[in-house]
């Protein structure tokens, strides 16, 4: 049986690919046992520096495989599947770039969003599915689209459930860039080769403080930069950034903690 996530590393890169191209990498439980397992090795790996997530065939993600058989609690398989799946990218101390192209429909578009990174194909379709099966967003999708595209959007994708393409998105601010058709994959690599040459502790420290940001005031917010910064004062990239910026070179980060 052919693996539900093709795990290829080099570069200081983990390049994870969903391998269900029939299904359009539907998500299942294997999906998700090999996701967990393939971000449990990039994270052990010290030369690992940046993730790369993409999709096998034509499209990157259509959601949850409903062919499987639908769980009887949905709150229950969400709190089992996709709640430590987003909550691990999120978490996760290495900067994750998503290439997407073809199709990013329901929580697969929410696995998108939840990465730091997203570019796409020009024609890519993004849309959340959901209100198609009486569902409403998962995955994220009612925290990341707001805060993303802004409340009148975010109402409408949901509440229509129409798709945009990968252009629009990148103009309503959903992702990061979109580019032409059939260079997704070569930009995501492009993209996470050069986070995997920066201080990765300063963007894990990067992460950690966009996280804390929702839910905080300015105050609370300017004290996580001041502890951000003293972690990152820390770092031998800190000291070689400085001493490359008084040479007039270029750095040669580290990544490492101490």
């Amino acid at each position: 049986m052919d693996e539900p996530v093709l795990v290829e590393r080099g570069g200081g890169v983990h390049r994870l690919t969903l391998n269900r191209p029939d299904k359009i990498n539907a998500l299942n439980d294997a999906v998700f046992d090999a996701l967990a397992a393939a971000l449990d090795g990039a994270e052990a790996d010290e030369g690992c520096r940046a993730v790369l997530l993409m999709g096998a065939g034509r499209g990157f993600c259509s959601g949850q495989d409903l062919t499987a058989g639908v769980p009887a609690d949905l709150g229950e398989a969400l709190e089992r599947r996709y709640n430590p799946l987003v909550r691990r990218l999120r978490g996760l101390p290495l900067p994750v770039v998503c290439a997407v192209h073809g199709v990013a429909a329901g929580a697969g578009m929410n696995l998108a969003l939840a990465c730091d990174l997203v570019v796409a194909g020009r024609t890519a379709r993004f849309t959340e599915a959901f209100v198609r099966i009486g569902l409403v967003p998962d995955a994220g999708g009612t925290w990341f689209l707001p805060r993303l595209a802004g409340d009148a959007r975010a109402r409408g994708l949901a509440m229509l459930g129409e798709a945009i393409t990968g252009e629009q998105a990148a103009a309503w601010g959903l992702i990061w860039a979109a580019v032409e058709d059939g260079q997704e994959a070569a930009e995501g690599e492009r993209l996470a080769l050069q986070l995997a040459g920066l201080p990765t502790q300063a963007i894990a420290l990067m992460k950690r403080a966009f996280g804390a940001a929702a839910g905080n005031t300015l105050d609370q917010q300017l004290d996580v930069e001041r502890d951000a910064q003293r972690e990152a004062g820390a770092t031998p990239d800190f000291g070689e950034g400085v001493a490359a910026f008084r040479e007039k070179r270029a750095p040669r980060f580290t990544g490492r903690r101490a």
